[in-house]
């Protein structure tokens, strides 16, 4: 974000789903849809900017208001929120404006005493207050972000191998269980290069071949990469149904695109899903099922990805799991053992 602001940018919309890891696990920026240029390169001359954008979870408190902000506040903040999210796994309120309980209660000073800000230590907790100041005035600004001491410590991972890097960031899921969900103990097939993918009977579909993930093994291996997959023991006709059954439950808005009960017999049956999560958040996506058979033949059950279109991806794992721990469903789910 320093070289982005260096370059007279300000992105104005940063989220977790703007920002993308590659093979190396080197964060990159994405999406600049909603960026504006607030500074000429070569007199250093700035603007304010007036257009009220972004993401109401991520977006500053300055543009609840009609006047023109500054650029760089608005980002640094933004990168406040993230930062929250990514340790605790929400966003700190819905969106930072008097209708948020979460927001005033902060603004007050009394909600560092409550779950989940006070898991925080006091080190990371002085550095997200200080990129979440109210005040853009008194907001940190980048320099003061990396030469923070939680930031500028030296780092477990710097001389760590891409694998070990790898292992680090999935570490969680691990020890969550969510990799023995995406990953159960089925037989796969290897390309010539060592890269391992998992067996469906529509292999050739859209998403069982598409982009592979980074490593996430020692050995090298690589895997699809929807982490919001899961296999079961039951066929995809039985199984459509209960999802669509379980999704209604959860008040989500569905609408059948290609299922069992349409006389379509082609796979993968196809599930269009909306609404809105906690936050309020409007979210759209697409539940995948297709067949799978087990190279031994002895299980045919059914391959599931869950596909976002828009959203938070916080939410949209939220969602998945509830999805795999809903009553209905939950015995079927295929995991290791």
């Amino acid at each position: 974000m320093s070289y982005i602001h260096s370059q007279g940018v300000c992105h104005r919309d940063l989220k977790p789903e703007n920002l993308l890891l590659d093979a190396a696990g080197t964060l990159k920026v994405t999406d600049f849809g909603l960026a504006a240029v607030y500074k000429l390169v070569e007199s250093g001359k700035t603007r304010t900017l007036n257009e009220r954008c972004g993401s109401l979870p991520y977006v500053a408190p300055e543009l609840g208001s009609d006047d023109p902000y500054q650029a760089e506040p608005v980002d640094v903040w933004s990168i406040g929120v993230v930062l929250f999210a990514l340790l605790l796994g929400n966003t700190p309120w819905d969106e930072p404006t008097v209708h948020s309980p979460e927001f005033c209660q902060y603004v007050s000073g009394s909600i560092f005493k409550e779950q989940p800000w006070c898991r925080l230590n006091e080190n990371v907790l002085s550095l997200i207050r200080g990129m979440l100041t109210v005040n853009p005035d008194k907001r940190m600004i980048l320099d003061e972000v990396v030469s923070h001491p939680w930031v500028s410590r030296p780092s477990q991972l710097a001389s760590q191998s891409v694998s070990t890097l790898a292992d680090k960031l999935t570490e969680s899921l691990r020890k969550m269980g969510d990799l023995e969900l995406v990953n159960p103990p089925l037989q796969s097939t290897a390309s010539e290069d060592g890269d391992e993918v998992m067996l469906s009977e529509g292999y050739r579909s859209q998403f069982t071949q598409s982009l592979l993930l980074f490593s996430q093994t020692q050995s090298g291996s690589r895997y699809t990469p929807h982490l919001t997959r899961f296999y079961t023991s039951i066929g995809p006709s039985l199984l459509f149904n209960m999802i669509h059954e379980a999704l209604i439950g959860f008040n989500i808005t569905c609408k059948v695109a290609a299922g069992p009960g349409d006389g379509i017999s082609e796979e993968p049956y196809k599930l269009r899903i909306g609404g809105y999560d906690k936050r309020r958040v409007a979210f759209k996506g697409w539940v995948l099922v297709e067949k799978f058979v087990r190279r031994d033949r002895q299980l045919d059950g059914s391959f599931i990805v869950m596909q976002r279109d828009e959203g938070s991806p916080i939410s949209w794992r939220q969602l998945w799991k509830a999805l795999i721990e809903s009553e209905s469903i939950s015995s079927h789910v295929l995991r290791k053992s």
